[in-house]
């Protein structure tokens, strides 16, 4: 089967039987003297979202931990999208008395460890609409202040040509992209295969690759692909006759509690069960700055490891942080500490935070690697992105700085 073209594509991250929706229970929220507070100053119009926290005097890290001999005075690591849990571990990096810009859409404090000041600082600047929906890889090359970002494998393969990044580590092993549906109206799908035969469109947003790869694959029919999606909830709700795009760890609970014209469970199933093997939330350096970088990526690295274990063995002190950046943005979508905890255990549920086959966390199984290059690189060229013809598996991927002692031990 012939894919269609392919234009400059955007990232992003799907069981053999339909996954339905639940609802989940969740502590309450019990009112404080500092919520009543936060209310206040947004009631009364205060510019809330660039509060600061209480500033704190740090202990330093032991002397091979520090980071201001070695890496930027700020290390800047740009998202893909808003903050989210599925960039977790960056948050558990994010030590006491950091500010956020509402209008730069970016968090800022000290660099920590264990509580520990590094003597450098973290900033973190969300992606998407704050960017102009722009690739993160794009971005990194625009402006030269970014240190790290995080890109989906084949986002990474789109840029090899003009645009090269190398992954160092990676937040997840797994993709939460998904394909979701109304088991209401389509009680008689259990499957991707059950909505390729029934011809229904595939609703998602421009310049996403893995429908392509769905395509190539034979799992769906090109005429299928419906390249109108918004990100708006409305179009579904009102008719939902179609498939659509969306993350395990967030769509399912959205529509079934913070949607009012859905609030029902939906169905859905992961791209990965389908067989994509891409990594999502990459953490990735230009790759002509991978020299000059070493010296901090030898510490760094490592601290993004363990706060992935961390983030791995309780992810309730990352999602807090989460969830207030977010409120104190008002240009940010709302994240509710409810939908923190759903999408943290859904990302633990699903197995997409952990170890590699190495036994390694935020480590990269090569050989995996080299079967999306196969996968990927074919049909972005065939869309015109120019993919060197010889990339190879380490023009994507280092593993020098990786720890290989740091596990979550599974």
């Amino acid at each position: 089967m012939t894919p269609r073209p392919l234009s400059a594509p955007l990232p992003c991250p799907g069981p053999s039987r339909p996954r339905l929706s639940r609802p989940r229970p969740f502590r309450a929220a019990v009112p404080t003297a500092a919520s009543a507070l936060c209310l206040t100053l947004l009631l009364s119009g205060c510019l809330f979202a660039e509060a600061p926290q209480e500033s704190a005097e740090l202990e330093p890290v032991a002397a091979d931990q520090r980071l201001d001999d070695v890496c930027p005075a700020t290390v800047v690591v740009q998202l893909q999208w808003e903050p989210e849990t599925d960039s977790g571990p960056l948050f558990g990096l994010l030590g006491p008395g950091y500010t956020v810009d509402a209008e730069a859409g970016s968090v800022t404090g000290p660099l920590a460890v264990d509580g520990l000041g590094t003597g450098v600082d973290l900033e973190i600047r969300a992606g998407g609409p704050a960017i102009g929906f722009q690739t993160v890889p794009s971005q990194m090359y625009v402006d030269e202040d970014i240190t790290l970002g995080l890109a989906h494998s084949e986002q990474a393969i789109a840029a090899s040509g003009d645009q090269p990044v190398t992954a160092v580590t990676t937040l997840l092993r797994g993709s939460a992209q998904m394909l979701m549906w109304d088991p209401e109206t389509h009680p008689d799908w259990a499957g991707v295969s059950d909505i390729r035969d029934s011809g229904a469109a595939v609703v998602v947003s421009q310049g996403q690759l893995y429908p392509e790869w769905l395509v190539s694959e034979g799992l769906l029919d090109a005429d299928q692909i419906d390249t109108s999606y918004d990100n708006s909830p409305a179009r579904f709700a009102a008719e939902p006759v179609f498939a659509q795009q969306g993350f395990a760890n967030s769509e399912p609970f959205v529509y079934e509690n913070e949607v009012p014209a859905w609030n029902r469970p939906v169905a859905y199933e992961l791209i990965r069960d389908l067989g994509y093997e891409g990594y999502a939330r990459t953490v990735t350096v230009r790759s002509d700055r991978v020299e000059e970088l070493a010296p901090c990526l030898e510490r760094l690295v490592p601290m993004v490891q363990q706060a992935t274990a961390d983030f791995h063995g309780d992810p309730g002190p990352v999602n807090d942080t989460v969830v207030d950046v977010v409120a104190r943005n008002p240009n940010f979508t709302p994240y509710s500490a409810e939908l923190a905890e759903y999408s943290s255990q859904t990302l633990l549920a699903e197995g997409l935070i952990g170890d590699e086959t190495d036994g390694t966390v935020g480590s990269f199984d090569l050989e995996r690697v080299q079967r999306v290059i196969d996968d990927f690189a074919p049909l972005l060229r065939a869309g015109g992105s120019d993919v060197p013809e010889d990339l190879t598996v380490d023009d994507l991927v280092n593993t020098d700085f990786l720890d290989p002692g740091i596990s979550v031990g599974e």
